[in-house]
């Protein structure tokens, strides 16, 4: 992605693209210029919010920095992808490839509504004269390019690194401990002892091994299914799970949920964990597409479990790039409670 922006930067297109949409954007109270970080975002399906992030240095008023900021994270970046694959492909079968276009227009139709109430209300102020110089086109050197990416890179691993890692640790431990007690996990860890030594009894392709094998599984699952809801997220989960239950959502979903703070990838294998099918690949969940498509309201469920990870956040923030913009954690946490709050009333 970034040798993509300083290759883009390099060649002249952004200033371009910047004149071209700055009357568009400018109706909803953003600069031209806010283009390029929607676009690096997600605005084509599988960008990232932290160079879009970065890409706002470009912007010279602060309050229109600081709204397309909170409002890049509605794009559809590529963390977000596999969760979208997983309910389209299931619930949308004949008309896939239009309802992820659909997802892609939500996210930009939230991203610039947001984008117009905000400078409406909290930022308020004039929108800033389109001046830009057009850079003449040219062929980007090598050099230049490689330096801008190391800049980038090593500005990313610096500041939004250690939130991201802060952040996934955090989850990671929710989701872990406390472990469950020896008592309760005995007579499911006998069975799977007791299993795994007649599966290891036989040769291989032994056909005999084929439904000990998936009876082991199972078993391994339902410990992983138990663990999980001992553990701390898991608790969490069961604790909103009336705050939630109108909309759909069980104990299983909110938990997967949190654990999609630190990455969206992580929905669809906690998902799986949850539901007793064990690890879940995000490429190929497709036992738990199965489970998923088997509930009451199957439509405006996978409608409700879609948009919800339009309105919120990447990766644990919209900004943990946005300090390298404006140091913004503090209106971080502000967006997220409000997109909480919206999210959770769909």
């Amino acid at each position: 992605m970034f040798t993509l922006v300083a290759i883009l930067e390099d060649f002249g297109y952004m200033a371009r693209m910047a004149y071209m949409l700055d009357r568009v954007f400018r109706a909803f109270g953003l600069h031209g210029a806010s283009v390029m970080p929607f676009i690096i975002a997600g605005g084509i399906a599988g960008g990232c919010a932290i160079p879009g992030v970065m890409a706002t240095r470009t912007l010279r008023s602060p309050k229109e920095k600081l709204a397309t900021l909170l409002t890049l994270p509605y794009m559809a970046c590529g963390a977000k992808l596999p969760v979208f694959l997983l309910l389209v492909g299931v619930f949308f079968p004949e008309n896939p490839a239009r309802t992820m276009f659909l997802l892609t227009l939500a996210g930009w139709a939230a991203a610039l509504l947001m984008a117009r109430l905000m400078r409406s209300t909290i930022i308020r102020g004039e929108s800033t004269p389109f001046v830009m110089e057009l850079p003449p086109y040219r062929v980007p050197t090598l050099r230049s390019v490689v330096t801008h990416c190391w800049e980038r890179t090593w500005m990313y691993l610096k500041k939004a690194g250690t939130v991201l890692v802060a952040v996934s640790i955090l989850i990671w431990a929710s989701m872990t401990f406390p472990t469950l007690d020896p008592e309760q996990a005995a007579p499911l860890e006998t069975q799977i002892a007791a299993l795994q030594e007649k599966v290891d009894a036989l040769p291989e392709g032994d056909e005999a091994r084929t439904p000990l094998e998936e009876e082991l599984a199972a078993v391994q699952a339902t410990l992983a299914e138990e663990s999980l809801q001992h553990s701390w997220a898991g608790r969490l989960g069961m604790a909103i799970e009336p705050l939630t239950k109108p909309v759909g959502f069980d104990w299983r979903t909110d938990v997967a949920l949190i654990g999609g703070i630190a990455a969206k990838e992580a929905i669809v294998s906690t998902l799986g964990t949850a539901y007793s099918l064990g690890e879940q690949d995000p490429e190929e969940a497709t036992s738990l597409a199965e489970r998923l498509a088997q509930g009451d309201g199957v439509v405006p469920h996978a409608l409700r479990a879609a948009v919800l990870p339009v309105l919120r956040g990447p990766r644990g923030h919209p900004s943990g790039g946005g300090q390298l913009g404006l140091g913004c954690v503090q209106h971080d946490i502000q967006h997220r409670v409000c997109v909480r709050c919206g999210g959770g009333s769909l």
